[in-house]
């Protein structure tokens, strides 16, 4: 799972097109629709980076990264926060949760996996 990503992310079309960017330049992709469902994945394998949208259904991903970040084993995983939150102090505020790296939605497919690559 070393070569594979975590995309946390609850809209399917969002989903879908950072999998099919990713699996196309190579990487394996597991998915989570929920917070509950990505920490309890990120927690059963090693992933290379978790890609962490913001905006979840059940807690927001602020506090997702948070949680993540107190097991010892996800400590020096990236967590790139990928969303639509776009204000001023969002993305310090994704930061200050404990992502290593902040992506504005809606992705440009023609520089997100190279966006990605820069935090692995």
């Amino acid at each position: 799972m070393r070569d594979t990503l975590l995309v946390i992310e609850d809209n399917e079309q969002n989903r879908y097109l950072m999998k099919f960017l990713l699996e196309k330049n190579g990487f394996r992709v597991e998915e989570a629709q929920s917070a509950v469902e990505g920490i309890e994945k990120a927690l059963s394998a090693k992933y290379l980076a978790i890609l962490l949208d913001i905006q979840l259904p059940d807690m927001d991903g602020y506090g997702v990264a948070r949680k993540l970040r107190t097991f010892e084993e996800l400590r020096e995983i990236p967590i790139i926060a990928v969303t639509s939150y776009a204000m001023i102090g969002d993305r310090e505020k994704a930061l200050g949760a404990g992502c290593t790296g902040y992506i504005e939605k809606p992705v440009n497919p023609e520089t997100f996996v190279d966006e990605i690559r820069k935090y692995l």
